[in-house]
């Protein structure tokens, strides 16, 4: 063919990307296309931190684009109309996209598909956003997983496409009207956490190669310990499709090690499998259990702020808003304190984290959030998470606390744990709000 747009939408890299790659091996010409989609940016996605993020990373892309010959083009408005302008523009044969779990998505290519078929262009679906397919992990009588031990098992034996490389050269139209990048302020009102990550592919792969170099060997014994800090941190690049998920588990299974690690990647294909069957469950409870929610808006507030005087639940929770990213135990910790210790529906937690997580993901914070609250796939459904046992366990000295929670910088070694002294002792600080579960 002639002339393919590549539609880029989560997967905001040139390295093995199957929609480009494919695009660039089948075309003569391809436009690559970024649209800011009004729907998108009219929801709850559109909050400071993602959007910084964002266009971080366009930016990144739209630079290694130019190092190979295009440029990346830039529209908003409605996806599904501007990329259909954009290919009679230049009468492209096909538009190359990947595939995604939510429901918007799955909507959003069926109207692709209609609109698409209307203009007797081809809509060409890959993978990338996980790393197997979507619906391609089913049980014997072709449904989806709802635990995940079954589940990893078929996915590790899986087989896997090969990892693309980078386009080494691309040609493009001429004339094609680039748009502009919009700034931060236009898009979205509000500022960014202080201390977030910067976006895009270039950052993504120099934060994978150190993390493969030095960071994944003591993953194992070590990513539960809060203070450490020792998880890899690139999630927010993962949702972004800064770094193929695929990529990333080739090459961290290739390390004496990795195992570990890999396994926290396949939880993610399991989440995105999950919503891609139901995406309903990004507000519906998987498995209803009549749970009956508290409507307490100020215990829920003294959460949202860290101010819930149990230490390692507001350190988590001033670290999110601090640097729009919390680590995965303390969001466990978290998350068990709200759902079970204030009887709050999980959907107002999974919306706060949503509000700040740069990687907030509809399938992971969902999936995580119903494993939490019992109303998903977790096995054990009445499990929950002592917050004060919790920290004892994973943060024994306080230091993660005492990185977070300015109040207690003072005290000294485990002492930051005893809630109820602390109220005595350090003035200021919260009592606390419930009595631990």
């Amino acid at each position: 063919m002639r002339t393919a747009i590549v539609l880029f939408t989560r997967d905001l890299r040139v390295h093995d990307n199957p929609a480009l790659s494919t695009a660039a091996h089948e075309a003569e010409r391809i436009v690559p296309l970024f649209v800011f989609d009004e729907a998108i940016l009219g929801s709850a996605f559109a909050r400071p931190n993602r959007v910084a993020f964002l266009l971080d990373a366009l930016r990144d892309l739209d630079a290694s684009l130019t190092a190979r010959g295009a440029r990346l083009v830039l529209r908003s408005g409605d996806l599904v109309a501007e990329t259909l302008a954009l290919a009679r523009d230049v009468a492209a044969s096909a538009v190359f996209v990947a595939e995604d779990a939510s429901g918007y998505a799955q909507r959003r290519q069926r109207r692709l598909e209609e609109a698409c078929g209307g203009d007797r262009t081809a809509l060409r679906v890959t993978t990338g956003v996980t790393v197997a397919p979507l619906s391609s992990i089913e049980t014997s009588s072709g449904n989806q997983y709802s635990v995940f031990t079954p589940f990893y098992r078929v996915w590790s034996r899986a087989p896997r496409r090969p990892v693309e490389s980078a386009p080494r050269r691309l040609s493009m139209p001429a004339g094609v009207s680039r748009g502009r990048m919009p700034t931060l302020s236009r898009l979205v009102d509000g500022s960014p956490s202080p201390e977030l990550p910067p976006g895009g592919e270039t950052h993504g792969r120099r934060r994978l190669s150190a993390w493969l170099r030095s960071g994944i060997v003591g993953y194992e014994s070590g990513h539960d310990a809060l203070a450490a800090d020792a998880t890899s941190r690139l999630s927010p690049y993962l949702h972004f499709g800064c770094l193929s998920p695929l990529e990333v588990t080739c090459r961290a299974g290739e390390i004496a090690g990795g195992a570990s690690f890999v396994r926290q990647l396949a939880w993610r294909d399991f989440f995105h499998q999950l919503l891609a069957a139901r995406p309903e469950t990004a507000h519906e409870d998987m498995r209803p259990r009549g749970d009956r929610w508290s409507g307490d808006r100020d215990a829920l507030e003294a959460w949202k702020n860290g101010q819930t005087g149990y230490p390692i639940v507001d350190a988590g929770m001033r670290q999110l808003l601090r640097e729009g990213f919390m680590h995965s135990r303390a969001r466990l910790i978290a998350a068990s304190f709200l759902v079970r210790d204030l009887r709050v529906d999980w959907r107002a937690g999974a919306r706060h984290y949503f509000d700040w997580l740069v990687d907030g993901d509809v399938a992971n914070n969902v999936g995580n959030w119903q494993w939490v609250a019992g109303t998903g796939a977790n096995p054990r459904p009445n499990r929950a998470f002592n917050s004060l046992r919790q920290a004892r366990r994973f943060d024994p000295d306080g230091a993660y606390v005492r990185r977070y929670v300015n109040e207690l910088a003072a005290i000294e070694g485990s002492a930051v744990h005893e809630p109820w002294k602390l109220r005595e002792n350090v003035p200021g600080y919260p009592t606390p709000i419930a009595d631990p579960t």
